[in-house]
């Protein structure tokens, strides 16, 4: 077992789940550290390595990057000297887990590939971020989400006809390529507990893009049917959208076995066996002039009266809310998933939690994002470096 207790920490544990594993964190932007964001919020002990003139530093009290960053400690490492990178073998031969997304080239360069790194830690985890792949035509390309949802297919799907490509309003392929090398990393830990060995966990913006397409991927793939943009409509279930209300607009999502108890709930009993809407063919062949029916009726009420209403049914349905009003709703309240954190500078403030609830391990937010090298003298000690030898790296620029 990699020798994790070498470099135990002596923060505030926010999980019990993953305190018996290290995680060095050689990553940055974002799907990289929303990997590792998923060890750190379950109690792993993670170092995050940062260069010491890093961009990062000005932006550092930001919310994204706090969000992003909490619950670890800080080293920074200048791996263009000899003795930085040394310092990085130490930390990795103690570890039980990297994540990195560099350019594919960079990580051969300096030799700390999965290759040579396992000589050291053959029971190491080693995780690669990518945009497009470690091979392929498209490896020494730079890829980001946003060109990652173009290539991916999701911009052709996303929006209202007639109005051209659009791109999802969060970093989607970022966000989910992070989550899937989470995935991959774990999965690859359970099996190091049977193989005793680590081995190389890829995840790349464009497959993890594809493999978000799902029921629009197997469209095509089964039947050759190209997804096209339907805006708020739902691509196949009919009536599921968005309607007009006197106060806004709601969504309902009436699955086809509650078809009669949706009609009920509408008023509209007379479509129930009419044979333009009894089927979800003939609903989905008669889309539009359903819709309008609909919307003649949602129009003249409020959104509370018709949640009320569809809810006694049982038909799913709710507000469409603005970010502040998401986080004022009740049920977004009981649920904690705004958490409280407090940082020396910033001071006390709130940032999303993990959306997993464990029943005998939860995860908390301990601590707010370190300060660059916060932790420099801590973790060097615990490796066995000395005080005048750390006031050198200094010096030197190395730390």
């Amino acid at each position: 077992m990699a020798s994790s207790n070498a470099l135990a920490t002596t923060l505030p544990a926010p999980a019990k789940a993953l305190n018996h594993i290290t995680v060095i964190d050689l990553t940055r932007v974002r799907s990289g550290p929303t990997c590792v964001r998923q060890f750190a919020d379950w109690g792993a002990n993670v170092i995050k390595v940062e260069m010491p003139d890093s961009e990062d530093f000005s932006t550092r009290h930001d919310p994204d990057f706090q969000n992003l960053h909490r619950n670890k400690r800080s080293v920074t490492l200048n791996l263009k000297e000899p003795e930085g990178l040394e310092i990085l073998k130490k930390l990795i031969a103690s570890a039980d887990v990297v994540v990195e997304n560099y350019r594919p080239d960079v990580k051969f360069r300096l030799g700390i590939d999965y290759e040579s790194l396992k000589k050291i830690n053959k029971r190491l985890v080693y995780v690669s971020i990518s945009g497009f792949g470690e091979d392929g035509p498209y490896r020494e390309r730079p890829g980001v989400d946003q060109i990652a949802q173009g290539l991916g297919g999701l911009m052709s799907i996303t929006g209202e006809p007639g109005r051209g490509p659009m791109r999802v309003g969060i970093p989607i392929a970022d966000l989910c390529t992070g989550l899937f090398a989470a995935v991959g990393a774990m999965t690859a830990l359970l099996e190091r507990d049977v193989s005793g060995e680590g081995q190389w966990v890829q995840a790349n913006l464009l497959e993890s893009q594809i493999f978000m397409l799902d029921f629009q991927a197997s469209r095509w793939l089964m039947k050759q049917d190209v997804a096209k943009q339907v805006g708020n409509d739902h691509p196949t279930g009919v009536p599921t959208g968005r309607y007009a209300v006197s106060d806004g607009h709601i969504n309902i999502a009436p699955t086809p076995a509650m078809w009669k108890r949706f009609c009920k709930a509408m008023g509209l009993e007379k479509l129930q066996d009419d044979p333009d809407y009894a089927t979800g063919g003939a609903r989905r062949k008669n889309r539009d002039k359903l819709v309008g029916m609909i919307e003649d009726l949602t129009s003249k009420n409020t959104t509370a009266y018709w949640i009320e209403r569809l809810n006694a049914e049982g038909i799913p349905c709710g507000p469409i809310y603005t970010i502040d009003q998401t986080f004022a709703d009740p049920q977004v309240k009981f649920s904690g998933i705004a958490q409280k954190v407090k940082h020396p500078e910033i001071g006390e403030f709130e940032i999303v939690g993990q959306p997993i609830h464990l029943s005998r391990t939860p995860s908390k937010l301990a601590t707010a994002t370190p300060e660059a090298g916060e932790h420099n003298d801590e973790i060097l000690a615990a490796l066995g470096y000395s005080a005048d030898q750390i006031a050198g790296f200094k010096s030197k620029g190395v730390i």
